[in-house]
């Protein structure tokens, strides 16, 4: 029995020692070295640095751009109609409670709700269209109306408000990390009875920004020059660079029925991964288990399932953030972590390592530090020495049971 459990412990110590080597870097699926990658940033750095290091992942990252479709001559603006300003002010949209006053007539005043075919409909009136248009227009189009239908032998007096703004579906794709139709404006709960009780309405939870924020926020390759805005068989163009230049940005009310189309540069733009209003409100980031410096994810304030970080992280920031840097220098120097992302282009998958310390110490780091992306997973190794002493536990550990053995 002795003999076994000797022969047992020598085996498993053999194992353990022999996993104390460094592992296999994980091998990337796009040519991040050619420039193929999202991101330059994912390339693997040199072993040997040069004596003046420059970086170079923004220069590559840009190299790979298509022009802005608003700088081509006759581009993407062709054909298209008026871009912010044919679009600014309040738009109704189907839901939309609307307060109706025509002077003292009993008949017609009161609250009404747009149709879903767009209709806004009076009693003993034909409908009257109300979908993308001004209340001032509504209020124009009834004014002729009670005229020509022998109600009124001169247009009277007409007030059209809104009371209060329905939510509104929209379909939002392209160069947005969640593509998908999206419901925004939506009222909750608990409302201000003071606000409802008053005439007039206003909302920002209708705004384009809204709807792209809600489909996951753009992507690093957008191209905010030329976002299209398709309503009623028109497409409108928008310049959105505006919201990352720290210049004034129109932000048009969306309605129901709109389709928002965000194109892309076909490259990462190092300049948009940081927070906006129509960048990701943040990145859920995946996480395993962390390494020795932390005895627990609880204590380390690490959720279950994942960690929110702020939208512009890099990958050491994150790296620090989880507790994988840090400890004693002897036993924890030499750890590693291994940052898992996807191409939202190709939605090919991206698997990169980084020896910790290395990567701290290095003067171009920025040049191998990646942004996060939502979605992305990070795993953090222990140093060799850690795994080392961890084998020579579990070794005595099965010694001493070997020793309690009959």
């Amino acid at each position: 029995m002795r003999l076994r459990i000797t022969l047992l412990e020598s085996c498993l110590g053999l194992t353990l020692v022999a996993g104390c080597g460094a592992a296999p870097s994980p091998q990337n699926i796009d040519p991040v070295e050619s420039g193929g990658g999202y991101q330059a940033q994912y390339r693997d750095p040199p072993a040997r640095i040069q004596p003046d290091p420059l970086l170079h992942s923004a220069r590559m990252n840009m190299e790979r751009c298509t022009p802005m479709l608003a700088d081509q001559a006759g581009g993407a603006a062709k054909g298209a109609a008026p871009g912010l300003h044919a679009l600014a002010g309040e738009r109704l949209s189907r839901g939309d409670l609307v307060d109706l006053r025509i002077g003292d007539d009993d008949t017609f005043n009161g609250d009404y709700v747009v149709s879903r075919d767009g209709m806004l409909k009076l009693p003993f009136l034909p409908p009257v269209p109300a979908q993308g248009r001004k209340p001032e227009d509504v209020q124009d189009d009834l004014a002729r109306l009670v005229v020509r239908e022998g109600l009124y032998d001169s247009a009277p007096r007409i007030s059209v408000r809104i009371d209060d703004f329905a939510s509104a579906s929209l379909g939002v794709s392209g160069a947005v990390f969640e593509p998908h139709a999206v419901e925004i404006g939506q009222g909750g709960p608990d409302r201000d009875q003071m606000r409802q009780q008053a005439l007039g309405a206003s909302t920002e939870g209708r705004n384009l920004s809204a709807a792209i924020r809600a489909a996951g926020g753009v992507r690093p390759d957008a191209d905010l020059s030329a976002v299209q805005l398709h309503r009623a068989g028109e497409r409108h163009v928008l310049d959105l660079r505006g919201v990352f230049e720290g210049r004034d940005a129109m932000d048009v009310m969306v309605l129901s029925g709109d389709e928002i189309i965000v194109p892309t540069r076909h490259c990462f733009q190092d300049d948009l991964m940081r927070p906006s209003p129509i960048s990701p409100p943040g990145i859920s980031l995946f996480l395993s288990n962390l390494t020795q410096p932390a005895t627990g994810n609880a204590p380390s304030a690490v959720g279950r399932d994942v960690r929110q970080v702020p939208y512009g992280t890099r990958f050491m920031q994150a790296v620090v953030d989880t507790n994988c840097v840090g400890g004693a220098r002897a036993t924890s120097a030499h750890r590693s972590a291994v940052l898992m992302s996807r191409n939202p282009q190709t939605g090919v998958s991206t698997v990169i390592e980084r020896n910790i310390e290395d990567q701290i110490r290095r003067p171009d780091r920025d040049d191998y530090d990646p942004y996060l992306l939502p979605g992305d997973a990070i795993a953090c190794y222990d140093s060799s020495v850690t795994n080392l002493a961890e084998g020579v536990r579990v070794i005595g550990a099965v010694a001493g049971l070997g020793m309690a053995l009959p």
